[in-house]
């Protein structure tokens, strides 16, 4: 890993659970960390609900805009963290690479958001530690 780790977040449409963890990534490493997103299928918008989410915690990914996963931004990257995309990820040797099985809040409510942002943060947090080790 460089001195600086580069992670992307992938899921299907880049406009939920990948775009949660990039913004808890960047509020809670700040500039140690470069985060990045993408989705297989990306959307046109990223979840307003999400959005909703994230701003009750402070951090606002309002602006953010869902991206096309490349195979550049998998080379790119030193960690790569998937959210339910199954194969449509590249595989490249020496990077580290994790599953992580999360609820889809694509037409869900705030009440059922909150949860899945909350646990998105539980999981970068532990991320953070492991990238600072």
């Amino acid at each position: 890993m460089t001195d600086k780790p580069t992670v992307l977040f992938v899921c299907v449409h880049n406009a939920g659970r990948s775009q949660m963890a990039a913004g808890w990534l960047q509020h809670l490493a700040g500039d140690a960390v470069e985060v990045l997103s993408a989705g297989s299928e990306p959307k046109d918008q990223i979840n307003p609900v999400a959005v909703e989410a994230m701003n009750e915690v402070g951090i606002d990914i309002r602006n953010n805009t869902p991206k096309l996963l490349t195979t550049d931004a998998v080379r790119e990257s030193d960690v790569v963290i998937t959210m339910g995309c199954g194969d449509a990820c590249p595989i490249f040797p020496g990077k580290r690479y994790e599953d992580w099985e999360l609820d889809d809040p694509a037409g869900q409510g705030i009440d059922a958001v909150r949860p899945i942002r909350d646990d998105i943060r539980g999981r970068v947090e532990k991320l953070v530690t492991e990238l600072a080790a």
